[in-house]
């Protein structure tokens, strides 16, 4: 079931959050929680029943081992605890590279040691990417002892709560437990309602209006390419920057989505992104981009192997490592893999260059020149992202530097003005948080966070302050509902998101 389909938004959102509320009301926090699980099942099967098993069967699992994992680690020496923490991620493992990576592997097998095994055609349960780094970090943290009391109940709605299931954020157990028992949470708030809707229709906006129709431009092109035709210098630069604006709109559009719906029913979720493309450097990129996926990087694979702690060479080899796995995490081909090396690399070159006795200069022009840069660097790693392989990365690479024929002056003004109104938008316009910043719209953002990041547009102490403030008033209102009509109208072509591939 999809966030931006009519039976979402007009017949599975409205009800199961009447009847939680109705529960709530009637029977408790608990029992509320537990109808929350059964209609996320729900939402889960929706897609393909025959893995519902499969998600409850990890749930399950991995609850029963931090169990044990609990019980061991306060005996003398930790007991089997290490042993079963090791045990109980590898499970999670090799679930995931079963469904994810067998045909990866195999093919990869076949191609260099010329094998014959036949390709197992495994379709990949929806998610499983998702959930596999969520039970990860919940059974390092129980190790630890990080983790706060909980029931089977309370773990199943952290790993099944149906907002953040399909495509993140990524949630942390420290992030979700405390609020499950908070005295408002899943009864009906009217503030709780009127933001959640607002952070949702905000996402919703950006998929089918903004996103889908930038798809347009960029769909074209690396079809093209991965048909094995020349692209031209105009048509690459096109497509790799509309990709760029598409792949931005479209997930950090579903992360609004999630955000609104979990806020509908009291639950803050984390922000995922926070203006990626106005980042100064690549280290800044990846603090913006995709949050919630970065800081398990930093946490549960940069650090654990051994991060800044020995020595230069160690942490960019760290970088490096890290990246490329996280490029690997997102798909079974050898461009992702690729694109985080590409990544990995780029933070290791900002790193060397920032360690450097130079001066530097911090005014406006050459802040502006770091985020073009920057943004230029990152739009070119999208190029092997998107690629259906190598061969067209490379179609569209050859496009990029290709001598231009003499161009179309009517395109060329066309292209240019789409450009600087995408590049208007998410270098100027404020962002889902930084416009509800008043209301704490995100588990990790709120009005004194708003105070320390400056927008770009000098509105700060102005009258035009108030239109990039969200409140309670007609105006918002008006606004807000001209957004979800435009959204409405373009509903007739329900596209997936771009990340419910990985």
């Amino acid at each position: 079931m999809l966030f931006n389909s009519p039976v979402f938004i007009f017949i599975f959102l409205p009800l199961t959050a009447l009847t939680c509320f109705a529960i709530r009301t009637a029977f408790g926090r608990e029992a509320s929680i537990g109808f929350i699980v059964v209609a996320s099942l729900f939402f889960y099967g929706w897609w393909n029943p025959v893995y519902l098993p499969l998600l409850i069967g990890i749930t399950i699992f991995n609850y029963v081992v931090a169990k044990a994992i609990s019980a061991e680690r306060i005996k003398p020496g930790g007991g089997y605890a290490t042993h079963l923490t090791v045990f109980g991620i590898s499970i999670d493992l090799i679930s995931l590279g079963f469904f994810k990576y067998t045909d990866f592997l195999i093919g990869t097998s076949n191609a260099l040691l010329d094998t014959e095994f036949p390709l197992q055609h495994i379709i990949l349960p929806l998610a499983i990417s998702f959930f596999t780094f969520q039970k990860i970090a919940y059974l390092a943290d129980t190790r630890a002892g990080k983790v706060e009391r909980h029931n089977f109940l309370e773990f199943s709605f952290f790993v099944m709560f149906f907002p953040q299931l399909i495509a993140g954020p990524i949630v942390h157990h420290k992030e979700i437990f405390p609020q499950t028992k908070q005295k408002r949470t899943f009864g009906f708030d009217r503030m709780n309602v009127a933001i959640g809707l607002t952070i949702f229709l905000i996402g919703l906006f950006k998929k089918v209006v903004l996103a889908d129709n930038v798809a347009m431009v960029a769909t074209p092109v690396f079809s093209k390419a991965a048909s094995g035709a020349d692209i031209g210098f105009f048509d690459a630069w096109e497509g790799m920057l509309a990709y760029t604006f598409q792949l931005y709109f479209d997930f950090s559009g579903y992360s609004d989505m999630a955000i609104g719906v979990a806020r509908i029913f009291g639950i803050k979720l984390p922000l995922n992104f926070h203006s990626p493309y106005q980042a100064l450097n690549i280290s800044d990129f990846w603090r913006r981009w995709h949050m919630t996926l970065s800081r398990f990087l930093r946490d549960y694979l940069y650090i654990s192997l051994g991060g800044n702690r020995r020595g230069k060479l160690r942490r960019y080899a760290n970088l490096f490592i890290t990246m490329a796995l996280g490029g690997l995490w997102h798909g079974p081909a050898w461009t992702f893999m690729l694109w985080g090396a590409a990544h990995g690399l780029m933070l290791i070159i900002n790193h060397g260059w920032q360690a450097l006795p130079v001066r530097r200069i911090n005014t406006w022009w050459s802040r502006g020149v770091a985020r073009s840069f920057t943004f230029l660097c990152v739009a070119l790693a999208w190029v092997l992202f998107r690629a259906a392989d190598l061969d067209a990365a490379v179609a569209i690479y050859r496009g990029l530097i290709a001598v231009p024929d003499m161009p179309d002056m009517a395109r060329l003004a066309e292209d240019f003005g789409w450009l600087a109104f995408w590049m208007g938008i998410v270098w100027f316009w404020p962002n889902t948080q930084q416009w509800l910043a008043m209301v704490r719209p995100a588990f990790n953002y709120k009005w004194a966070d708003r105070k320390a990041d400056s927008l770009l547009l000098p509105v700060d102490g102005t009258r035009f302050q108030r239109l990039v403030l969200w409140r309670p008033s007609k105006r918002v209102a008006v606004g807000v509902g001209l957004l979800a009509a435009a959204s409405f109208l373009s509903l007739q072509r329900v596209s997936e998101f771009l990340y419910f591939q990985f």
